[in-house]
């Protein structure tokens, strides 16, 4: 549903875009009817843009001949802003997500002065952004249902389809939403399950608002709540790391989703779930403190895998 001023904005981008359109081609587009049109139009005049209507078979609307906005000013840091923001937004996996920038970037260039336009070009043409290639949802329809949801506190039917199984229904509280390695996820209180849960977006059939509000826990952080998911999450191996480091330099060098971190006495435990041992000792040798392997015995075997293989490469070196 879009808000009124929304619409009326819309009529005045249409208007400096087409130049002139008739009335019907307007409504069209905005998907109101006649009378609708013509108090979005009469919303305008009275803010002061001068607009010439012209009634007959063949009448329409335009801006008067000369009209135009006064200019958006940005700054270098605001254009920066801008530029980088557009260039992130086509590696976050949203469907039609490249329409969109293209569109974006052509409104503010009609507004930017020549110099600015440069340097912005310069950006897009030149900058690149190695951010994970995210898995698009079916459309946006779910993040913005879903985010639209959380802000108001609003319980969502959902129509879920979690890979390899059927089709299931729920409602859903959402609490949040967050991107992580290439991924949309809705974090929230599920009632089906009675407990909280994490639905990715790209397996979400359908996402309906319902009437029922909810209570969301004050300073909930959805993108913790789901590192700390997915590094819970059990796999085919447990593992449990005595790192010999503190707390702050062990998230420094390992990533927060490769397991739980506890704080102790005589340095930090990591509680890791993994399906692939091999890759977790290779995460471990690449640090650059100590640490001691508590369980299982296939990660120290791994590891002395790995210890032997780097003893032959510098023989041979």
């Amino acid at each position: 549903m879009y808000h009124p001023t929304t619409r009326v904005l819309a009529v005045l981008e249409l208007l400096q875009t087409h130049g002139r359109m008739s009335g019907a081609e307007m409504a069209s587009r905005l998907e109101v009817d006649g009378r609708t049109l013509r108090r979005y139009i009469v919303m305008l005049e009275q803010i002061g843009i001068p607009i010439l209507s012209e009634r007959g078979r063949h009448g329409g609307y335009a801006l008067m001949p000369g009209f135009k906005l006064p200019p958006m000013m940005f700054t270098d840091d605001e254009a920066l802003a801008l530029s980088l923001g557009l260039l992130a937004a086509r590696s976050l996996g949203l469907a039609e997500a490249a329409p969109a920038v293209a569109s974006a970037q052509a409104k503010l260039e009609r507004i930017m002065p020549a110099g600015l336009k440069q340097r912005v070009g310069a950006i897009d043409e030149t900058v690149r952004l190695d951010l994970a290639r995210g898995t698009a949802p079916r459309d946006n329809a779910a993040l913005v249902t879903l985010s639209s949801a959380a802000q108001s506190r609003r319980r969502v039917h959902l129509c879920y389809q979690a890979l390899g199984s059927a089709a299931s229904e729920r409602g859903f509280d959402p609490y949040g939403l967050a991107f992580l390695d290439g991924c949309w996820y809705a974090v929230g209180y599920c009632h089906l399950r009675q407990d909280m849960r994490t639905f990715r977006l790209d397996r979400i059939a359908s996402a309906a608002v319902l009437p029922h509000g909810f209570e969301r826990p004050a300073g909930f952080d959805a993108l913790a709540h789901l590192r700390t998911s997915l590094a819970a999450m059990p796999r085919a191996f447990a593992a449990t790391v005595l790192l010999h480091t503190d707390l702050h330099t062990a998230r420094r060098f390992l990533m927060d989703a490769i397991g739980l971190f506890e704080q102790t006495a005589d340095g930090v435990l990591l509680h890791n779930q993994s399906d692939d041992l091999g890759w977790f000792a290779r995460q471990l040798a690449a640090l650059p403190f100590g640490f001691r392997v508590l369980a299982p015995d296939a990660l120290r075997a791994e590891l002395d895998t790995i210890a032997r293989r780097l003893s032959q490469i510098a023989a041979v070196r």
